[in-house]
């Protein structure tokens, strides 16, 4: 498994570079997905579901990225969009082509299925990790500024 986290490492920090992320910051990428493909890895241990692994995967990865962000004050997709690069179904998408090629159309619609939830949970994950931390920082910057006092 430690073998597969450096994979995810590496596997972020390349995507990092192709987008032309500071280079103080591509470690952290790279870092972004090997914590993502932990969890996967984790909760695809439990449970046994690739759907629920990557969705909570792609949560570990928002919320590292989000928390980055505000920490280094960066834009958080300069650490979301590498991090998920090790979660996505590309595999999956290929074995779906594979079966429509050789004209198993069962199989086919089974990995297509598959592979289409694995994405949308990934998708899933981003949006509401990203939506929880924009609702808990609006809300303190609301209580913030209403204990400000106006001198003018």
């Amino acid at each position: 498994m430690l073998f597969k986290i450096v994979l995810a490492f590496f596997g972020s920090i390349f995507p990092a570079l192709l987008f032309n992320i500071d280079r103080r910051k591509i470690l952290l990428a790279g870092l972004c997905g090997a914590i993502g493909w932990t969890a996967y890895q984790s909760v695809l241990y439990f449970t046994g579901s690739p759907i629920t692994a990557s969705f909570l995967g792609s949560i570990a990865v928002g919320i590292y990225s989000e928390t980055l962000a505000r920490i280094i004050k960066t834009p958080a997709f300069g650490f979301l969009i590498p991090g998920i690069f090790p979660l996505v179904p590309g595999f999956k998408a290929y074995t779906t082509l594979r079966y429509i090629v050789e004209n198993n159309l069962s199989e086919a619609l089974n990995k297509g299925i598959l592979t289409l939830a694995v994405a949308g949970s990934i998708g899933f994950g981003i949006m509401l990790s990203t939506a929880i931390f924009k609702i808990i920082f609006r809300n303190r910057r609301a209580d913030s500024h209403k204990y400000k006092r106006n001198f003018s």
